[in-house]
């Protein structure tokens, strides 16, 4: 006698960071998973590699065209896609003070307008024995922001919006949609390791925030235990703070 398939869910960026630990996070709950990746072809290979059940897809973010139609081709041929992951962004330098219109132009496709896109395609077509869930990571500085990295900051607010939107938009009450605002886990932009351990613990707990603690909430927000459109922040409480600047640059200071 077969086993059945595990139900499917698509990880954007997960080949690397907050999405590889995701990815398998979900593959060892028994989920199949799909790794989505851009140019990191090898290290997305590695990983599935080393999961259960897993697979890759590629494509680059910044064509919102090509992210719809990589979806609506996953949802073809899954049989039950139960959780689209919104975790790929970019993360590059500008300033309230100038905002750099190439830094703009990729940040508010690739953070906000393909994740939005392709959640809608997903939400239209993808086949679910018990419901669909769209997860969008956004981050705590929707409610806590700051003048840097002002692009990024930007499509995040704007990412942030859809997720209530989109709920009400959906008929079907099995179907939810989630935002997931982390605040800082990992090593960004040039930190050195030092400066990482500082800034990680700008926050109210004053402790690092580990990142396994992201890809559980994850999971639970797979369950759809939460009335659709709310937010989780995972952060130790840094989006209750008024920080002045990114805690990368306050902790150079």
């Amino acid at each position: 006698m077969l086993s059945p398939r595990p139900p499917a869910v698509l990880v954007t960026g997960g080949a690397r960071r907050i999405g590889a630990i995701i990815a398998r996070s979900f593959a060892q709950a028994g989920w199949h998973v799909v790794i989505h990746h851009k140019d990191s072809h090898d290290e997305a290979e590695a990983l599935a590699a080393t999961l259960p059940s897993a697979e890759i897809v590629q494509c680059d973010l910044a064509d919102i065209s090509a992210s719809a139609a990589m979806i609506a081709a996953l949802a073809a041929r899954l049989d039950d896609w139960r959780v689209l992951v919104n975790c790929a962004a970019v993360f590059h330098e500008d300033t309230a003070q100038c905002l750099d219109p190439d830094v703009f132009l990729e940040a508010v496709t690739v953070n906000a307008g393909a994740p939005a896109r392709m959640a809608q395609v997903f939400l239209a077509q993808a086949r679910a024995q018990s419901g669909r869930r769209v997860i969008d990571l956004t981050d705590m500085k929707i409610a806590n922001p700051n003048p840097d990295f002002f692009s990024y900051t930007m499509a995040k607010h704007a990412f942030a919006a859809t997720v209530q939107m989109m709920a009400m938009a959906q008929a079907d009450p099995a179907d939810r949609v989630y935002g997931l605002a982390p605040g800082a886990m990992l090593p960004s932009f040039d930190q050195a390791p030092e400066e990482h351990l500082t800034s990680g613990r700008m926050n109210l707990l004053e402790r690092l925030t580990d990142p396994q603690e992201l890809a559980q909430a994850a999971l639970f927000l797979a369950e759809g235990w939460l009335a659709s459109g709310e937010t989780l922040f995972v952060d130790s409480g840094q989006h209750l703070l008024a920080q002045p600047r990114d805690v990368l640059f306050l902790a150079r200071e």
